[in-house]
């Protein structure tokens, strides 16, 4: 017996934004989702606009799985995560763990298969990069759609994830933030109208 796919179920119930007022809860499992659907944009954009020669397949995938280790360790927030070096040293080693802790629980006939998505490798940098931009935006995007609606909570966490975002050395994330970025400020009335 095999509890791999019961761990990955209860990502739903792992709540991010802890120490925030949020107007809609979002879970790691929504989150992974949407990083996995923005990490294979990222990887098609650089491709298509930015001679990539990336397998956003893979990306994608990466991005699902990028939060499995939250399984065992909560979702951490990010003012605690980063309060000093010690703390992220130690949480890292503590994701490391959770990491291959779940890993092992696969069958071992199926590991190898699912090396790559759960235990880092040098070699996966650069889809690594993607991923983590694909995170900061959709970070980016709760914030947004929670100001959208009044919810001043998240202004300041915006201001800086907008700064970053904005600093970025990466063409496709500028890209996906200026083309894709600002219909989540629109209504579904808005995002429904036909175009002129």
């Amino acid at each position: 017996m095999s509890h791999f796919f019961a761990f990955l179920a209860r990502m739903k119930f792992i709540h991010r934004w802890g120490l925030m007022r949020n107007t809609t809860r979002e879970n790691i499992q929504e989150h992974s989702l949407q990083v996995g659907m923005i990490a294979h944009g990222l990887a098609v954009i650089r491709n298509a606009h930015f001679g990539g020669n990336i397998d956003p397949k893979k990306v994608a995938l990466l991005g699902m799985y990028h939060e499995v280790s939250e399984i065992f360790t909560g979702d951490l927030p990010t003012p605690v995560k980063y309060f000093n070096p010690q703390i992220k040293e130690v949480y890292q080693e503590i994701e490391n763990m959770a990491q291959k802790r779940l890993f092992h629980a696969l069958p071992a006939e199926l590991q190898e298969y699912y090396r790559d998505l759960l235990i880092k490798r040098d070699e996966d940098a650069e889809l690594w990069q993607l991923v983590k931009a694909a995170d900061k935006i959709s970070a980016y995007l709760k914030c947004l759609e929670e100001m959208k609606v009044g919810n001043q909570e998240f202004s300041v966490a915006f201001k800086m994830l907008q700064q970053e975002l904005e600093n970025t050395n990466l063409p496709e994330v500028k890209y996906f933030i200026e083309v894709f970025a600002p219909s989540f400020k629109l209504s579904l009335d808005e995002l429904n109208k036909p175009a002129e």
